[in-house]
């Protein structure tokens, strides 16, 4: 901490100027009125006891007088500026205190009250810098701690003016460095500013993704409001997992695109010698059989990599348009009935509201399609699978149900991942890709949806998404559709 000079500002001198001439006139007045009612006194006793002598007792009484007030005169001004000085040392230490030098003292001995009030002020002022080394030594060991984080940190205030960056932040923005100056004049990037304002205005935790910081690097936005009213924002680096995940999406899309072609070639083949007019012997028909059926899922599968990779690209869009949510139950289960034909499940319609809800028709076939066939693969023993469509508060809440044994809590939290599967036994039996429930969600996601699943043990599965209204409507109607 910067120290002050001890050297007193005109104002203080002026202040002290004011004290000591305050003190020096009190001990002035009360030395003139003590002496004037002596000398009055002193008169009227003399006029009554010696009436011949009396001129002779009041020269000298004249000439003590004026030698006792000069004797008063010159003590009491030692004792003012003694004074002053004290009151003079007091006034800069606390000009040193306020300018944050908290090594001042007075150092005043012990002699009165003054003396007091001065130890009182030296044991503060111990305090205060005991209190503020071990605050900058906090501040030190914070500041070392994030500056060895490989996140990029910066705290702003309640205006939006950077308070702190660490130095990883410094790094990617030199601006940030400049404490005082606005974010938006360090870091340009919308994400970060939406994020941080967010933040600020809401006091809640805002997340994103900046492109913008550095030249071809993304990162991770987590922003969140601190105690003062300003906001800290951390950017974590997440290149190296988007360039990863970017190869993994495009090695699956070429792998499948290359196996498309062989795949459907072999199906061909088999196909056609299946249906051929020769008759191929016993075991020769059911080998092929067994190829057809392989390839037939080899092929199931590619689709579905070629689907996901599709809908989690960044570049996958719906075309959204409002549609009634029963027109889309209804559609479903007419376009899907002939998925159950092979099965003991009937597929039936729980009722659907009119609501208009903004959908991508051909996308949302794809959803019923990959949940219906879900529920009647793992729900086939509860005989029936419900498709329907109910209105919540800003949205409408579409959901398949089924019957079936249900799925344990534990694999819930999983359930909507790629390759997961609950019984893979069944899953290798059934053929199953394990890639239905992934593309399902990235497709309601993608019309701004949500999607989860409720299910308990025993009592089936019911798996619901949301897709936004077209219009927002304070009361709704709603009609259950034709099965």
């Amino acid at each position: 901490m910067d120290s002050v000079p001890c050297a007193l500002s005109p104002e203080r001198y002026e202040m002290t100027g004011r004290v000591f001439t305050k003190l020096f006139f009190s001990f002035v007045l009360v030395l003139s009125i003590s002496t004037a009612t002596l000398d009055f006194i002193l008169r009227r006793f003399m006029d009554r006891s010696f009436p011949g002598e009396v001129h002779l007792l009041r020269r000298d009484l004249l000439l003590a007088s004026l030698f006792a007030m000069a004797l008063a005169i010159i003590l009491s001004a030692y004792l003012a500026q003694r004074a002053a000085n004290r009151l003079n040392r007091i006034v800069t230490f606390a000009g040193r205190i306020s300018a944050g030098d908290f090594s001042a003292r007075v150092h005043e001995g012990n002699l009165d009250e003054i003396s007091d009030v001065a130890h009182a002020l030296d044991t503060t002022a111990a305090r205060l810098e005991a209190s503020f080394r071990a605050l900058e030594s906090k501040q030190r060991e914070l500041a070392a701690l994030l500056d060895s984080m490989q996140e990029a940190v910066v705290a702003v205030d309640a205006g939006g003016r950077i308070s702190w960056s660490n130095a990883v932040m410094q790094r990617i923005a030199p601006g940030a460095e400049r404490q005082g100056q606005a974010l938006v004049h360090a870091l340009r990037d919308p994400e970060i500013l939406s994020c941080v304002e967010t933040a600020l205005t809401r006091g809640e935790l805002s997340s994103g993704k900046a492109t913008s910081v550095a030249p071809g690097r993304i990162f991770d936005i987590n922003a969140a409001p601190t105690p003062g009213g300003g906001a800290v924002a951390v950017l974590h680096d997440v290149t190296d997992i988007a360039r990863a995940e970017q190869m993994r999406r495009d090695f699956i899309a070429n792998v499948s695109h290359e196996l498309r072609t062989p795949l459907t070639s072999i199906s061909g083949y088999v196909e056609t010698l299946l249906e051929s007019k020769y008759d191929l012997p016993g075991p020769t028909r059911d080998f092929l059989g067994i190829i057809l059926k392989n390839a037939t899922r080899m092929n199931r599968l590619t689709e579905d990599l070629l689907a996901l990779a599709s809908v989690e690209s960044g570049d996958y869009k719906v075309k959204t348009r409002p549609v009634p949510a029963s027109t889309l139950v209804r559609d479903a289960i007419h376009a899907l009935t002939g998925m159950v034909l092979d099965s003991d499940v009937k597929l039936e319609s729980a009722g659907a509201t009119a609501s208009e809800v903004l959908a991508d028709e051909d996308a949302l076939t794809q959803v019923f399609g990959n949940l219906i066939e879900n529920a009647v693969k793992y729900g086939r023993n509860g005989g029936r699978v419900l498709v329907g469509a109910r209105d919540s508060e800003s949205c409408v809440e579409f959901f398949v149900k089924d019957f079936g044994p249900g799925i344990a809590s534990e694999h819930l939290p999983r359930i909507f991942e790629r390759f997961y599967r609950v019984d893979k036994a069944r899953s290798r039996e059934s053929g199953g890709t394990g890639l239905g429930l992934a593309i399902a969600k990235h497709i309601v996601l993608a019309h701004g949806g949500t999607i989860r699943v409720e299910s308990e043990l025993g009592s089936g599965a019911t798996f619901l998404f949301t897709l936004p209204l077209a219009t927002p409507k304070t009361a709704i109607d709603t009609a259950p559709a034709p099965a």
